[in-house]
This record gives structure tokens, C-alpha cells and sequence, in this order.
């Protein structure tokens, strides 16, 4: 489905336009997926309640574990050792994180950049937008290719996804398996834009072959 060039979501020639440098969501981007993981590394404890004591009071050390009681009470301190996550709940924990920094993130987007248009009179008519002026203002350029079984189902394919662009492969056959979460955010900016268009859908991205990726729209019924 071929595409008409896309227009821009604003004034370039207004004196009062400010302007910011596309590269800032290149580093947020390379930046947020580490961050995620650190964040899970953080939480991925559930600390245990302490037991009630009938003494005084117990105060908390500065050293976190440690407690001091001024009386006669035992010392109270923490009973078992953290819980470290397994991987498929580590992802799990990044996955949604990521996905949804993403959702608010394209809700905005669409808020800010749609106002003054037209209303959309059907889902193609939205998914033609995220292709053309969403895609372009946060990527820098259009979807290569839009397919649909027109029975609420959209794979939009972009051959050079621009996170992926400057993206070193390995040896091994493991760059597509480390490139996997960096996906989980922007699949979060369609399904947010989505939803602030009025349409509920599910946004699933698989990588073929690197610098690609192919994102898959399933809409979803309204609620009655």
C-alpha cells in the first residue's frame, strides 16, 4: 500500500517554533531498555514485614538491614534473603515497563499532533496516520509498506527501523534476540496512540533480519 509523502505537524517557517534535536530520542532509546533492567534488578525482591514484637519499639540503622531496640526486645532483622527473578519474569517486568513508557508516550504524541486535524473517518484512515505523520515525527521517516486482511488486522513493516539502524551485529546469531526489547517500547507508542484515537488494539513486533521490523496491529472490539 503505497504512501503519500507525509506533511509536517508543524509550522517550520513560524519565528516562534522551537525545535529539538532528533538524536535526543536515539540516546533515550539506547538508554531506556538498560534502565528497565536496572529497575527490575532493584525490585526484584519482596521484602518480608517484621514480626510483631511486644517491646519497645525498634528503630531503623542507616544500614537497612540492621535495627537497634533500646529495650529488652529482639533485635529485629531481615528473616530471609532476597528473591532474585528468573528470566522470563525479568522480561516480564522490563516488557510491560517499557511498554508502558511507550503507551503514555504516543497518547501525548497524538494529543499534541492531531488536534487540528480532521477527524478520521475509519481505522485505515488512523493506521494511515500512524504510518505516515506518527511514524515520521518519531522516526524520521515513513512505514515501507502497509498490509491488511481488512478484518481488523494491519502489519506495518519498516525495512530500516531507525533504533536498529546504528545497531552493531554479532557473531552468533544473537543481535536479533538483543534487539527483541528494544521493540517493546515503541510497540507501546502504537498501542497508546491507538487508544487515544478511539481504537483498542493489541501491538505485537518481530525482527526478520536486522536493521527491519515489523509490527503487527490487531484491533480489538469496542466494549459495550
Amino acid at each position: 500500500m503505497s504512501l503519500d509523502p507525509v506533511i509536517a505537524p508543524y509550522n517550520a517557517s513560524d519565528p516562534s517554533a522551537t525545535f529539538l534535536s532528533s538524536s535526543c530520542l536515539d540516546f533515550l532509546l539506547i538508554e531506556l531498555v538498560p534502565l528497565a533492567y536496572r529497575v527490575a534488578h532493584e525490585r526484584d525482591f519482596t521484602p518480608q514485614a517484621p514480626e510483631a514484637n511486644d517491646g519497645p519499639s525498634v528503630e531503623s540503622g542507616s544500614t537497612g538491614n540492621r535495627a537497634i531496640s533500646s529495650g529488652s526486645g529482639a533485635v529485629a532483622g531481615s528473616s530471609s534473603a532476597p528473591r532474585k527473578l528468573d528470566e522470563e519474569e525479568e522480561l516480564d517486568a522490563v516488557h510491560i515497563r517499557l511498554e508502558s513508557l511507550g503507551y503514555r508516550v504516543g497518547q501525548g504524541l497524538v494529543e499534541r499532533f492531531s488536534k487540528d486535524r480532521p477527524r478520521f473517518n475509519d481505522t485505515l484512515d488512523v493506521i494511515k496516520f500512524l504510518c505516515k505523520d506518527l511514524w515520521s515525527l518519531v522516526f524520521g521517516k515513513n512505514i515501507d509498506n502497509l498490509k491488511t486482511n481488512h478484518r481488523g488486522v494491519y502489519v506495518l513493516t519498516d525495512n530500516v527501523f531507525r533504533p536498529f539502524s546504528r545497531m552493531s551485529t554479532e557473531a552468533g546469531g544473537q543481535a536479533v534476540v538483543r534487539a527483541q526489547p528494544f521493540l517493546w517500547f515503541p510497540c507501546g507508542i502504537v498501542r497508546g496512540a491507538l487508544a487515544a484515537l478511539g481504537i483498542n488494539a493489541t501491538v505485537q513486533a518481530e525482527i526478520n533480519e536486522l536493521p527491519g521490523a515489523v509490527f503487527q496491529i490487531k484491533t480489538l472490539p469496542a466494549k459495550s
